[in-house]
């Protein structure tokens, strides 16, 4: 009960500033003996207070974003709700060779950012054009999809919306990752609801789980809306790469 509420402080931290929290709550559920789907639904529902914690704590980065959250929520509810669907349907091993590749994709993104943004910003200069404040349907298309995943697992899915919406939206770092924990949160929340109808939680560790992300995607938010932009940008390549080492080693 000890590691199962730890883990859930250490995966709301990391999850409210970078992504990733899943691969610290996983293993430790599966450790306790849970199959890999209750681990996964039981996961999904104890780290909602999390995620909406961490919203909280980036509120005012969200201030001013209120049409955007909206738009990119309702795509988020969506893909959550396939992935679900998804999750209960597909062979447990179904992402597996995907997975590894969104990830390394999505790191490639956010270390590129700033180069991207550049070449971004020199394109609209030369053909006159205006930047999309919603990021335009490209955007909206690939949060969905990315929220699929994250309804199937959620493993590094706050890294993946980084990438997309810092190559996609001319904002600091900061405010996506406000836009990134609520995503985040929409995508848990529709997951656990569709699971309390259609799987079998352990209830315990649903508490364990929620009582400790909570008091860490709070404290989480904290800390991390003090980072500047580079290092922010650092810790998430550098928890996406041990993401990614992990999941490869799975």
């Amino acid at each position: 009960m000890a590691a199962v509420f730890a883990a859930g402080v250490g995966a709301g931290a990391i999850n409210s500033v970078v992504g990733s929290g899943t691969l610290i709550t996983f293993p430790v559920l599966l450790a306790t003996g849970l199959s890999p789907v209750t681990a996964t639904v039981s996961n999904a529902l104890g780290l909602i207070p999390g995620s909406i914690s961490g919203a909280i704590g980036y509120r005012e980065e969200l201030s001013g974003q209120r049409r955007r959250v909206l738009k990119l929520s309702a795509g988020a509810l969506l893909g959550g709700l396939a992935g679900a669907t998804l999750l209960l349907a597909l062979p447990a091993d179904a992402f597996e060779t995907i997975v590894p590749v969104l990830v390394s994709l999505a790191l490639l993104l956010v270390a590129l950012q700033p180069q991207i943004g550049r070449w971004v910003q020199r394109r609209r200069e030369r053909t006159g054009a205006s930047p999309r404040r919603d990021g335009g349907p490209l955007l909206l298309t690939g949060l969905t999809l990315a929220s699929v995943y994250g309804g199937y697992f959620t493993a590094a899915q706050g890294i993946i919306y980084l990438s997309l919406m810092g190559m996609l939206l001319d904002e600091p770092l900061q405010r996506l990752n406000g836009v990134k924990n609520v995503l985040s949160a929409v995508v848990n929340t529709v997951a656990a609801l569709f699971f309390l109808f259609a799987a079998d939680f352990d209830w315990t560790a649903v508490g364990l789980l929620a009582a400790g992300s909570a008091l860490g995607g709070y404290a989480g938010a904290k800390v991390g809306r003090r980072f500047s932009p580079l290092v922010l940008r650092i810790l998430v390549v550098t928890v996406g790469t041990v993401a990614l080492v992990q999941l490869l080693l799975r």
